[in-house]
């Protein structure tokens, strides 16, 4: 019997999960509207309109770092602690509390990378209705009203941002509950209590209680416990569904409104299968942040996704800014503008009647619990943006170079002679890859840290026998542990009593792959170290260098509860899990990641992929963007999901190549190889139900097309590499929005159909059935742009319509840039490692370009530890091609060599000369094609970390 109901469990969470995923389509019933979600409706029954709250100004305290200011709801008295920061690099923090909380109020921790660093604030005014506080640089003040209590951000006279200009700041406060039979039988005792002590009293005469009644403290408090009388649906109990939340803590939910003068383009708060430019949500829902487990989610919607990142971008041709919501819980963001549903002719129409009305934004926020914790970025310029994030958050995690190459993945490939199998086909078909994944199917019975018995019995002869081809693989551990007690992992979880809670104090239990399943608690630091304990090689049997983790599942996911996820009243230690949500998938990300670097004690750079992530996971690996479908427009919207993630710190992300669910055509399956190979993550990926889809099953023509694909990604391996370390470094996005490197070009704002790679590329992918062409849009006016694949130049600032075959990638280089590739593409990334470079210099119409190369060992962190590694500017200006040394403190040898230098837009020269550092000089080969102007010198062969300059005369 008990094998019967072991093997009966797979067949039973299989089927639940169809169940759920409605037979290939999201059901909608099983998620939240903004109005079957009680605070959300609560708070948005609350309309723009004057704030009960105003500031109490004798309460102000100064110091040099911070203000804090007392706030009043005049409706219930109520009194609210306000902390005003000014940050280093251009920013302020505002933090918004309750003053005398009944219990401490969750505030997240972890995310930021250090308290931030602050400077000096100063008052410049201040009289009975406010203060004006200065912000430093370039007259910016902070201007605090006080009735009602505003806060404006201004530049000279120009205001950045308003807080709380509409009135609709909200704090529900903890309180006691009053409806229970218990607090009636209390407060009825309490009150005879009170008429006896009144009756006796000596001071009872009609005078005092005149006096009584018109005390403002009996005031306050009447209507405190007026306010607190008030008892509504959902405020101590929800259900949805089957499912309760018994809310023990009562209302906490929060609101703070957020207006953006001169504004109509705002951008981030992933993860949402919806455009880059955020939409208006008046009439429909907010967008919601809460990580939940989609099955194939449908497209062009506010509904939540996997992952939340509340961090939002507002850019016009002047400035762009940033609103950082630091909270962990539910969360839902309206956006509203007064120019929405205007169309040109309409805006047009208003310039020519002389309308004055400014384009504006308004936002606002609305989160479950917590407290209100908002960094406000200043900029000026995009890139200031990402770097103010980016001191906050950290940066995106330095990958392994084998990271950024190809990987294969199915749900599942059988066995391990299935693995050998796929393996050798690669190289039969010429085709690289660098990694092969196993999901769910290969551990015993979806127990985590194992290996099936019979079909993957001898793992580490499968990971030897491709770690011989100089590749990896990766494995899937999900945190949703089995209940079993022959199981190791989760006898010590158990015996540690790290598993989160349910609200009665045991172990929270619910289904997931392996049937009932209990769920560690990450958000302690204990049980962190624990996991990342268990990826020791002598912990986790089988496992070697070349193997990495996958985490899925981790929003959490969990089958049978609210929401495909964990009931909100489970406990981690002092909070609920409704204060910390969105932050599980992050700290199992954290964990997984610091297992990683501590097998190899602490040399090797990890490789984590997650599914669930928050604010700050850019700094433990990749994201992808979950169980997407085999149709056209999930292809397109794979450009927008990563856009908003690369907006908001996360630039190593990608979508399943392919789609997840469903079959698709062998037309869709080579178009999304071509789009995949151009962003930052980049992996195939099916459902166990499909055809096997590996590149070759689809006829020799298609094969041929998916190769060249492929190739093209190992041959720009060396350019990818410079811009995630550059990423590492600066915080900067390795995949951007057009409008990123040209902030004042308008027709770029809304554009999310093509995308930058760093400055230097420019992708349009093919993304409709048949194709016949595809307009490009080339920013930059007075600037060129070069096809990538037939050397054309174009000019800047101009439609381009390029006609199409079902071979074409259109790709275009700017020009004054240089870019590095290594054409001989071999079996993996790392098989290419001392190749030589090929330099692709695209000269701009002033003839000059420049460009870098980045190099390291591509796997350590002796990069940052060491300083090993070789960073070189390339420069080419008044006719001379130069390397030189950007980092004159590293130190790196590499093998590789420059074999060969394209010069493009140039002229044909008489001769071209070597000089390299030691003085010597010799006169070097070339060909000029005068019809595309392109000069090719050949096997120039200079070291590539040596100085050298060409000469062309």
């Amino acid at each position: 019997m008990a094998a019967f109901t072991e093997r009966m469990v797979p067949v039973l969470v299989l089927w639940l999960a169809v169940c759920l995923s409605g037979s290939w389509a999201v059901d909608r019933g099983n998620f939240k509207t903004c109005d079957q979600s009680a605070f959300c409706k609560r708070q948005r029954a609350l309309k723009p309109g004057q704030s009960p709250y105003r500031a109490l100004l004798e309460t102000m305290e100064l110091t040099n770092t911070r203000l804090t200011l007392q706030l009043i709801n005049d409706n219930n008295k109520v009194r609210l602690l306000l902390e005003l920061y000014r940050l280093q690099g251009n920013m302020t923090r505002v933090k918004i509390n309750e003053l005398k909380p009944l219990k401490p109020r969750y505030e997240v921790p972890d995310v930021l990378i250090q308290e931030p660093p602050t400077e000096p604030l100063s008052l410049l005014s201040q009289d009975e209705n406010g203060v004006v506080l200065s912000l430093g640089a370039e007259s910016q003040r902070v201007i605090v009203s006080a009735r009602p209590f505003r806060l404006d951000i201004m530049e000279g006279r120009e205001v950045l941002m308003s807080l709380n200009s509409r009135g609709l700041l909200a704090f529900e406060h903890l309180r006691t509950r009053k409806d229970t039979f218990s607090y009636k039988v209390t407060s009825t005792v309490a009150s005879v209590w009170d008429n006896i002590k009144w009756v006796f009293s000596s001071q009872a005469d009609p005078e005092t209680e005149k006096k009584e009644e018109a005390d403002p403290a009996n005031q306050a408090e009447e209507a405190v416990k007026e306010e607190e009388d008030k008892v509504e649906d959902g405020m101590w109990e929800e259900t949805f569904k089957s499912h309760t939340d018994s809310k023990p803590n009562g209302p906490s939910s929060i609101s703070l409104d957020f207006s953006l003068p001169g504004v109509e383009h705002v951008y981030g708060i992933p993860e949402h299968a919806d455009a880059l430019k955020l939409k208006t949500t008046d009439g429909g829902d907010p967008y919601r942040l809460y990580n939940l487990d989609v099955f194939q989610y449908e497209l062009h919607n506010p509904m939540a996704l996997y992952g939340a990142v509340p961090v939002m971008l507002a850019h016009n041709a002047q400035r762009t800014t940033g609103i950082f919501w630091l909270n962990a819980a539910e969360t839902w963001v309206d956006i509203s503008s007064n120019t929405a549903g205007k169309t040109v002719f309409g805006k047009m129409l208003d310039y020519v009647q002389g309308s004055s009305e400014t384009p504006q934004t308004d936002v606002r926020w609305v989160s479950e619990s917590g407290i209100i914790d908002v960094f406000i970025m200043l900029g000026p310029t995009p890139q200031d943006v990402f770097s103010q994030y980016a001191s906050l958050t950290g940066t995106q995690a330095f990958p392994p170079l084998a990271a950024l190459a190809y990987h294969q993945c199915r749900w599942n490939y059988n066995d391990q002679e299935d693995v050998q199998t796929v393996d050798a086909g690669f190289d039969q078909h010429d085709i690289p890859y660098d990694f092969i994944w196993l999901d769910i199917e290969h551990t015993d019975g979806k127990r985590y840290f194992t290996w099936d018995p019979h079909k993957f019995a001898t793992p580490k002869d499968m990971l030897q026998g491709i770690m011989d081809k100089r590749r990896k693989m990766v494995a899937i551990v999900d945190p949703h542990i089995k209940v079993d007690s022959n199981y190791k992992i989760h006898n010590e979880i158990r015996s540690r009593s790290f598993y989160i809670k349910n609200k009665d104090g045991g172990d929270y239990e619910g289904w997931c792959w392996p049937g009932n399943a209990g769920y560690p608690d990450f958000t302690s630091p204990e049980m962190r170290t624990w996991w990342a304990s268990m990826f020791a090689y002598d912990q986790y049997e089988g496992s070697m260098e070349n193997l990495y983790t996958w985490n899925d599942m981790n929003e959490p996911s969990v089958f049978n509860g609210p929401e495909v996820t964990m009931h909100k009243d489970a406990v981690h230690g002092a909070w609920e899990h409704r204060d910390v949500h969105n932050l599980y998938g992050f700290y199992v990300q954290m964990a997984t990641a610091e297992g990683l670097v501590q097998r190899s004690g602490g040399v090797e750079r990890p490789f984590v992929l997650t599914r669930a992530f928050f604010a700050g996971s850019q700094r433990y690996g990749a994201v992808w963007t979950g169980d997407n479908a085999a149709e056209w427009e999930h292809l397109k919207i794979s450009i927008p999901m990563c856009l908003s993630l690369s907006l908001v710190g996360i630039s190593l992300c990608g979508a399943d190549v392919g789609g997840f669910f469903k079959t698709p055509s062998s037309e869709l399956l080579v178009r999304w190889y071509q789009t995949g190979a151009y962003q930052p993550f980049f992996r195939a990926h099916a459902h166990l139900d499909t055809p096997r889809r590996e590149p070759w099953l689809f006829g020799p023509e298609n094969t041929a097309l998916i190769r060249e694909a492929v190739r093209q990604r190992y041959a720009l391996l060396p350019y990818w590499y410079q811009l995630f370390y550059h990423a590492y470094r600066t915080g900067h996005p390795v995949m951007r929005p057009l409008w990123v490197e040209y902030p004042q070009d308008l027709a770029t704002f809304a554009m999310d159909d093509q995308f930058l790679l760093g400055r230097d590329l420019l992708v349009h992918p093919v993304t409709e059935e048949g194709a016949r062409g595809i307009t490009a849009y080339l920013p930059g006016k007075g600037e060129v742009w070069f096809d990538v694949h037939t050397f054309q130049k174009h000019n800047g600032a101009q439609n381009l319509y390029v006609p199409v075959t079902m071979s074409s990638i259109p790709v275009f280089q700017r020009g004054g840039s240089i870019i590095p590739r290594k054409v001989r593409v071999r079996r993996s990334s790392t098989c290419m490692e001392h190749d030589p470079y090929t330099l692709y210099v695209a000269l701009s119409p002033q003839r000059a370009a420049e460009g870098e190369l980045y190099i390291d060992d591509g796997h350590t962190f002796n990069f940052d530890k060491k300083r090993e590694f070789l960073h070189r500017r390339l420069s080419f200006t008044n006719n001379i091609l130069s390397s030189s040394n950007l980092a004159p403190g590293s130190q790196f040898s590499s093998q590789s060599w420059i074999e060969r230098i394209l010069i493009l837009g140039a002229s044909k020269p008489s001769k071209v000369t070597l000089k390299t550092a030691d003085g010597q000089e010799s006169q070097l080969e070339f060909e000029f094609d005068a019809s595309m102007s392109v000069l090719t010198l050949r096997k120039p062969g200079m070291n590539v970390g040596a100085d050298w300059t060409v000469v062309l005369q």
